[in-house]
């Protein structure tokens, strides 16, 4: 599995599409934010265990306050590229 590195612009342009080259591919991209962050995505197979959430749940009490406020607030839609 390789790395691909790609400005924010390009995500933003066509979030979908990207996001199914990432997942088809089988490459982690890694998004160039403002300010020389980074961030990275990568597919995740639906049948892989992410043992590092269960654990969280199971054992983090604050990890476990804040999934009960978060299941608590109202949605808002991702709208890509707004700044909050």
């Amino acid at each position: 599995m390789g790395i691909k590195t790609i400005p924010l612009s390009r995500l933003e342009e066509n979030l979908r599409a990207t996001l199914n080259e990432c997942a088809d591919s089988g490459q982690a991209f890694v998004v160039e934010l403002p300010n020389q962050r980074l961030v990275a995505i990568q597919a995740l197979e639906a049948t892989e265990d992410d043992s590092l959430v269960n654990d969280l749940l199971q054992s983090n009490p604050a990890f476990q306050a804040l999934l009960a406020k978060s299941k608590a607030s109202p949605r808002k839609p991702f709208v890509p590229g707004s700044e909050r």
